[in-house]
């Protein structure tokens, strides 16, 4: 019989923040695989590719979602199985896709907008 020991895993940070994975508790989610699934992504850079095909028309003095991070969202959201926009607006909280989709304040707390505080990532 083998005994696992192991009650944590290391993932790439974000910035000089580290992630990651610890079974004792806190703030849980059971879409732990999307953290697989960045971690192929950063290696190959597809979605950061893709994003530069994508010309931003918009008022740049109001945007706080950049192009590859709704990319990110909406990618690794039908990836993990969320292929109804409207799920958005309660992954919107979540901060496993607040981190998935590239955001460094994966809380929300310091969004532009009082009502937009701990809403890291956009909705529908």
């Amino acid at each position: 019989m083998t005994d696992c020991t192991q009650s944590s895993f290391e993932f790439q940070g974000l910035g000089k923040k580290k992630v990651t994975v610890d079974f004792s508790g806190g703030y849980l989610s059971s879409d732990g695989g999307g953290l697989f699934l960045r971690e192929a992504e950063q290696k190959l850079g597809v979605i950061g590719k893709l994003a530069k095909y994508f010309k931003d028309r918009r008022n740049f003095g109001f945007i706080e979602h950049r192009v590859e991070e709704l990319l990110r969202q909406r990618i690794f959201g039908l990836a993990l199985g969320y292929e109804d926009l409207n799920d958005h607006d309660r992954l919107r909280f979540d901060p496993l896709y607040a981190l998935l989709a590239g955001k460094k304040d994966i809380t929300g707390e310091h969004r532009n907008t009082k009502r937009d505080e701990s809403k890291a990532l956009a909705a529908h």
